[in-house]
C-alpha cells in the first residue's frame, strides 16, 4: 500500500484528499463554485503539512484528468506535476468518470447485470458519458453525447442502467426507458480516488509527468461546447 495525494478539479467541485494503506487520512471539498484557483493551492498546502507533520512518506500523486472543464483540469493538473517534480514522485492520471462511479459501487446495491452510465454536464443537452459494468469494464467508451429519448437505449433494452453526476440530472425528461435508474448528488471527489489509484500503484500505471495532460483536450477538443473553454 501506498500514501497518495489526490487532486479532482474536473467539475464545480474542488477537493483535496490522502490515503494511505487504502484509507482516506485527509480530506478537503469546496461546493461553492468554480474557484479552483484560489482554493486548490490551500488545501494543498494544508495535505502536505499533515503527510510532513506527520512523518509520512508521499509516494505518488494522483489527478482526476477529465473530461470536465478545461480550467479546472489545467489548474488541477498542473498542481499535480509540480508536486511530482518537487518531490520527484511518479504521476497517476485517473478519468474523471471512473472516479465519479467508485460511490456508486461502493455505496449502492446494484443488481448483478446492472450497467452504470456517469454523466458530466456539458451544457444544452449534450453530456459527457461512459457505460461501464459492475467491473468498471467498457460497455461504451467516454464521449460527448446528445441526449434524446433513444438514447442508449440499446443498453437500456438489455440492463438497468444508472445514470448520476452533473449531466444526468437534466436526462431525466428525456431518458424514461423503464430500465433507466437516476442516483442524485453524485460528484467526483479526491477521497473516492484511493481505489482506482492504489489499482495504479500496484501495476506501475503512471504518466510521463513532462508530457500529461487531460486526455479530452486531444480527444474531445473539436466538440467541446464553447461554454466549457
Amino acid at each position: 500500500m501506498s500514501c497518495i495525494l489526490h487532486i479532482e478539479t474536473s467539475t464545480e467541485v474542488c477537493s483535496v484528499a490522502v490515503s494511505q494503506d487504502g484509507a482516506t487520512i485527509f480530506s478537503k471539498e469546496d461546493f461553492k463554485g468554480p474557484q479552483h484557483a484560489v482554493v486548490l493551492g490551500v488545501y494543498v498546502d494544508e495535505a502536505l503539512s499533515f503527510v510532513d507533520n506527520h512523518v509520512i512518506p508521499l509516494d505518488a500523486v494522483a489527478v482526476s484528468c477529465g473530461p470536465g472543464s478545461y480550467t479546472g483540469l489545467r489548474i488541477g493538473v498542473s498542481m499535480a506535476k509540480g508536486i511530482c517534480y518537487g518531490r520527484n514522485i511518479p504521476l497517476i492520471g485517473l478519468p474523471t468518470l471512473e472516479v465519479m462511479s467508485v460511490p456508486v459501487l461502493l455505496g449502492h446495491d446494484l443488481p448483478e447485470d446492472a450497467l452504470i452510465c456517469p454523466m458530466i454536464d456539458a451544457r444544452r443537452m449534450e453530456v459527457y458519458a461512459a457505460i461501464y459494468d459492475r467491473a468498471l469494464h467498457v460497455k461504451k467508451p467516454i464521449s460527448a453525447d446528445i441526449i434524446d429519448e433513444n438514447s442508449y437505449k440499446e443498453f437500456l433494452d438489455e440492463h438497468p442502467v444508472y445514470f448520476f453526476g452533473n449531466g444526468a440530472a437534466k436526462c431525466k425528461d428525456k431518458i424514461t426507458h423503464p430500465n433507466a435508474r437516476f442516483i442524485d448528488n453524485i460528484h467526483p471527489l479526491a477521497k473516492w480516488m484511493f481505489p482506482l489509484a492504489e489499482k495504479a500503484v500496484a501495476t506501475n500505471d503512471f504518466k510521463d509527468v513532462a508530457y500529461f495532460e487531460p486526455f479530452y483536450l486531444k480527444e474531445f477538443v473539436a466538440s467541446t461546447p464553447k461554454k466549457l473553454l
